[in-house]
């Protein structure tokens, strides 16, 4: 038996500016019902909010909880499945099944669920140092490189760079010079999970806390660690900034000079196509002070 649930149009109606976006979304609602009567699912609740780019719904697979994930093609999300495979519930969700024609996962759930940067922790960076270090699996193929990730984010500095605030642009190039030296000197290839933010780690029954959402790249560990110390959701001061850097370098005995210079370059890449974009400016700024 299926059932149907609501198409958050709220969180998903931008991809309607996006080539094929607006095909996508009028093909949602068909595909939920193909998979889940593929899958033999019923919804179990309504959507997930938060998401950006995929559908996101609580469903039982013969009685037992789940997640049914549907996902608009894009460049982030495209490994997001061998990931989780190679992971093996090791530190993230379990992938229970995937159809990658349809870009669609089904995935265990977390419960209770609660988002890492809601709890109420002496030390959340601890709990964000086991899962890196349970994360951080050698990994090539067939991951993105961070290297070529890089590149992207060299070629959206430049092009950001032509219509910059003279702040902005002194940032820009300050990203740059970082990048062009991390890259000169990175060889190391573990699995990275992108965008392991406060959001991004849920408690779980199985093991206390599971990273989602990965956005996996291969590269060296000390980029990991940039989502995690922009995480302003821990703290949004300075001072809680590099405590952050501090605390997450000595857990991870990783080169705080590394982890910064990684910090600032795709912080500031990212900057520019978020709405968080003068917070991350912010972060660059105070990071470059030292």
């Amino acid at each position: 038996m299926t059932s149907t649930a609501p198409i958050p149009a709220a969180d998903l109606s931008h991809l309607k500016h996006q080539p094929g976006g607006a095909e996508w979304l009028g093909h949602l609602p068909g595909l939920l019902q193909v998979m889940l009567a593929r899958w033999s699912l019923e919804i179990d609740g309504a959507a997930f909010g938060g998401g950006s780019v995929s559908h996101v719904v609580p469903v039982r697979q013969h009685g037992q909880p789940a997640v049914l994930k549907l996902q608009f093609p894009h460049p982030e999300c495209r490994h997001e499945a061998d990931a989780l495979a190679l992971w093996n519930g090791d530190g993230a969700i379990q992938l229970l099944d995937h159809d990658a024609e349809r870009h669609a996962l089904l995935l265990e759930r977390c419960e209770p669920g609660k988002f890492l940067a809601d709890a109420e922790l002496a030390d959340p960076m601890v709990v964000a140092a086991e899962l890196l270090n349970s994360l951080w699996k050698p990994a090539i193929a067939p991951f993105t490189s961070l290297q070529n990730e890089a590149q992207g984010w060299r070629t959206a500095l430049k092009v950001a760079e032509a219509t910059a605030t003279e702040d902005e642009a002194l940032l820009i190039r300050a990203a740059l010079q970082k990048l062009d030296s991390l890259l000169i000197s990175s060889e190391e290839s573990v699995l990275l999970h992108q965008d392991l933010h406060g959001h991004n780690i849920l408690s779980s029954i199985r093991q206390p806390w599971l990273a989602i959402d990965p956005k996996p790249l291969a590269g060296e560990r000390a980029f990991g660690l940039a989502p995690l110390i922009r995480s302003f959701e821990f703290g949004e001061t300075r001072q809680d900034l590099f405590g952050r850097v501090r605390r997450l370098c000595q857990l991870l005995n990783v080169s705080e000079e590394r982890a910064v210079s990684w910090t600032i370059a795709q912080t500031m890449a990212w900057s520019f196509d978020s709405s968080y974009g003068a917070r991350h400016r912010r972060t660059v700024r105070w990071l470059l002070e030292g």
